[in-house]
């Protein structure tokens, strides 16, 4: 199979017959065999109803299909399948599922609003399969959305992923991808991390990473399920995948060092103020009690706090070499 789509959604229901005809349509003129794998992210409206229909209507195509036709011939009228969670998990949740599931050799992600054209699928798969790229992210150069709460913020946003990840792409979040099937299957998106599925990607060792400028369209139904809150979450998010890819296999470098030098540090301060109430004492002259110095207490917390992360640093260690994935690599191929 050529191509997968995955179209994770929420409370999508009118957006949806028209976007899988426009699949459907630009598969047809390139003969591409695909699939589009819609995953209902726990909505309450009729967007799972939906996907059913599409589902029938899809297997009644196929059911016409003239007798002793060939199976590329039969999937190149596509398949429909659904995924419906019980409740509404979040994006990251439903590419999980949705990547897993795909089996096309290219997989193209897509946000259900009709806002990412398919019409940029073509140029998406021959990017990947005859430019050799791991994964492609479109860049919606022109945008359509609020200036002030959704394009200002992210400029922001994207810059400081540029600096962070090194990966040099202007809208790392754009929902509109294209991936290798060796991507989408060796990476593991969690929590809201499919803002930076670019920088997991890489973490995994897909560098060739490209950009598309692709087209930007106007909400034609219902409203945005984003709020501004997304920015505050995306930047803790990217600073847990920064740590993760730095310190993952190794805590005690990170935890041990700064504990180390945090108790040195202490450590030093507790010998100065003792030496200078010794020294005092020596020459007759009157001076603070250690006890009441608060230099000494800072001194006593930095040992104490140095000590608890060397111990957390420690700890992690243990937790890692005993965790079953310790020794999982991505192996290229072998000979």
């Amino acid at each position: 199979m050529d191509i997968s789509v995955i179209v994770p959604l929420y409370n999508e229901a009118e957006s949806l017959p028209k976007l899988y005809e426009w699949i459907a349509r630009v598969m047809k003129e390139n003969k591409f065999s695909y699939e589009v794998i819609f995953v209902n992210d726990g909505s309450t409206d009729e967007s799972w109803s939906v996907i059913e229909k599409l589902r029938v209507e899809s297997l009644e195509d196929g059911a016409k299909a003239p007798t002793g036709e060939s199976l590329e011939t039969r999937v190149e009228r596509g398949e429909v399948h659904g995924i419906c969670f019980r409740r509404n998990y979040g994006k990251s949740a439903a590419l999980y599922c949705g990547f897993k599931a795909a089996q096309g050799d290219v997989v193209i992600t897509m946000d259900a609003d009709l806002q990412d054209s398919p019409d940029e699928i073509p140029e998406l798969y021959r990017m990947i399969t005859e430019e050799g790229y791991d994964l492609v992210s479109g860049w919606k150069q022109k945008r359509y959305d609020n200036k002030l709460t959704k394009n200002l913020p992210s400029k922001l946003f994207n810059a400081t992923a540029r600096k962070v990840t090194g990966i040099q792409l202007h809208d790392m979040n754009c929902g509109l991808k294209a991936y290798r099937k060796e991507v989408v299957k060796n990476i593991e998106v969690f929590s809201e991390m499919h803002r930076y599925i670019p920088y997991l990607a890489k973490n995994a060792g897909f560098t060739k990473i490209g950009e598309k400028v692709v087209q930007h369209r106007k909400r034609e139904f219902g409203t945005s399920k984003f709020g501004i809150n997304r920015f505050v979450n995306g930047y803790l998010d990217l600073m847990t995948l920064w740590f993760l890819n730095k310190f993952g296999k190794q805590p005690m470098h990170f935890f041990g060092l700064v504990g180390s030098l945090m108790f040195f540090i202490g450590f030093i301060a507790v010998i100065v103020v003792g030496g200078m109430k010794l020294y005092a004492l020596s020459h007759g002259v009157q001076a603070m009690l250690v006890g009441v110095n608060p230099y000494f207490h800072i001194a006593i917390l930095m040992m104490i706090l140095g000590c608890m992360l060397f111990l957390a640093g420690f700890l992690a260690e243990l937790v890692i070499r005993n965790s079953p994935s310790r020794n999982d690599y991505l192996i290229k191929e072998e000979i």
